[in-house]
């Protein structure tokens, strides 16, 4: 998860859609102009460890866009393949900081 937000913030859009199941990969993975990553707190996790084919990881990733400061809230849904974890898909909720979900 954690490289993924940094893949995002970065701009690195290979390294994005390399880390998301191709199942579920949309076909466009273009930055979005005048949106700017500015923080990323992990809320919890759900399996996905050394033994496990899936996993889930709760999160908040703030960001900047050209009206306002946003919240996004989602919960990832994980999956092992190839030995490695891509995103599969998640549960979105986004607003503005402080707003109640």
């Amino acid at each position: 998860m954690r490289s993924r937000y940094a893949a995002y913030a970065l701009g690195l859009v290979d390294y994005v859609s390399r880390t998301w199941h191709p199942r579920t990969r949309p076909d466009d993975l273009a930055p979005i102009p005048g949106l700017t990553w500015t923080g990323l707190e992990i809320l919890g996790a759900v399996d996905g460890g050394p033994t496990d084919d899936k996993g889930t990881v709760e999160f908040r990733a703030r960001f900047r866009g050209p009206d306002d400061e946003h919240v996004l809230h989602e919960v990832s849904r994980f999956a092992r393949r190839g030995g490695r974890w891509v995103y599969v898909d998640g549960d979105v909720s986004s607003g503005t900081p402080g707003e109640s979900r």
